[in-house]
C-alpha cells in the first residue's frame, strides 16, 4: 500500500486534528504515518524540503516566505498548494477576573506569545509591527499553548495568545478557569486586515467558549494545505479529492472545517489565485482535481 507522509502540529492542536480528519477518508488506498510537529508550519515545510514528508499543512504566511528561502528558511523550496484548511480566529485570552479589557492594556503587563519558533510568536511580530506595539512595551513569555494555559490558570501571566479554535488546550482552559477574549479597537483590526495581505476578519461566535457570550471580531489567517513539487501527482490529487467530496461531513465531524465548502466554493469566483498565497502555485494534480469537481474551469 501507498504511504502519505503527513505533517501537522502538536498531537491535539489545530493542524492535527484536521489531518487526522481528512486521513480518515485515505487510509482505505494509503497507509498514513502523521508527523506531529511544535513549530508546525515551518517544520511541515522543511520535511517536505528534506522529502520526509509528502503533505504539511501551514498558516498561510509561511509559504511565501518559504517559496523565497526566506527567514527562517535556510534555502528556497520548491513548494506547492494542495487545498485550504480554514480560516480560524486568532486571539488573546485573559481570565475573567483580569482588569485587561483591550490589545491596548496589555502594555507593561506578563503577555504568553508563543514560543520564538513558531507560526504564532510570528503573527504576534507582524500584528505588533502594524499596530506599533514594541516588544519593550510588554513582558514577552515564551511558552507553547500548554503551558501558557497552565500559567495563564495560576496568574503567573496576565494573557496568552491562542490558536484558532476549537482547539482541546483551549477548551480545557476554558472549562476549568473562568476567561475572556480580548478586544480589538475596530481601527486596530481594520488596520491589520489593511496591512496584511494573508489576514481575513474572522468571528468567534457567543458560546463558541465558556466565557464568551457575544460575537467578537478578531484576526483571522487562512491555513492551508501544501505540498512539494516532487511529490506524486496521483497521492495530491487524491487528497484533494477526498477533501472536495467530504467537504461537507468534515465540516460535520470537525467545527474547524465547518467553512470548508464555502471556501472551495471561493475557486469559482476568484479563480486559482485565492488559494496561492505568497505566490506559491497549485500543484499541478491538485489543479486538476478542482477542475475536475467543477471548481475551476
Amino acid at each position: 500500500m501507498a504511504i502519505i507522509r503527513l505533517g501537522t502540529s502538536e498531537l491535539g492542536g489545530t493542524f492535527n486534528l484536521q489531518g487526522e480528519a481528512v486521513a480518515e477518508y485515505l487510509r482505505k488506498s494509503y497507509d498514513i504515518e502523521v508527523h506531529p510537529f511544535d513549530g508546525s508550519s515551518v517544520a511541515c515545510a522543511n520535511g517536505l524540503h528534506a522529502g520526509e514528508l509528502d503533505i504539511g499543512f501551514s498558516a498561510s504566511n509561511w509559504v511565501g516566505r518559504a517559496l523565497r528561502g526566506e527567514d527562517p528558511f535556510e534555502q528556497p523550496i520548491d513548494i506547492r498548494m494542495v487545498a485550504p484548511a480554514n480560516v480560524g480566529p486568532m486571539f488573546f485570552v485573559v481570565r475573567a477576573d483580569s482588569d485587561l479589557r483591550t490589545i491596548d492594556d496589555m502594555r507593561g503587563r506578563r503577555v504568553s506569545v508563543n514560543v520564538r519558533e513558531s507560526g504564532m510568536f510570528q503573527h504576534i511580530c507582524t500584528i505588533f509591527g502594524v499596530l506599533g506595539i514594541g516588544f519593550d512595551e510588554f513582558e514577552p513569555h515564551y511558552l507553547g499553548f500548554a503551558d501558557g494555559a497552565d500559567a495563564l490558570r495560576h496568574g503567573e501571566i496576565d494573557a496568552q495568545w491562542q490558536c484558532p479554535i476549537p482547539n482541546p488546550l483551549m477548551t480545557q482552559l476554558a472549562n476549568d478557569t473562568d476567561i475572556r477574549v480580548l478586544e480589538w479597537a475596530p481601527d486596530q483590526l481594520q488596520k491589520v486586515l489593511d496591512n496584511v495581505e494573508f489576514y481575513r476578519r474572522a468571528s468567534m461566535e457567543a458560546g463558541c467558549l465558556r466565557g464568551v457570550d457575544h460575537v467578537s471580531p478578531q484576526v483571522g489567517v487562512l491555513n492551508v494545505i501544501t505540498t512539494h513539487a516532487r511529490v506524486d501527482d496521483a497521492l495530491v490529487h487524491d487528497w484533494v479529492t477526498a477533501m472536495v467530496q467530504n467537504a461537507a461531513a468534515l465540516g460535520d465531524a470537525l467545527p474547524l472545517y465547518k467553512g470548508l465548502a464555502a471556501l472551495f466554493d471561493e475557486l469559482k469566483t476568484e479563480g486559482a489565485s485565492v488559494f496561492e498565497p505568497g505566490g506559491v502555485k497549485l500543484h499541478p494534480a491538485a489543479k486538476r482535481a478542482y477542475e475536475e469537481a467543477g471548481l475551476l474551469s
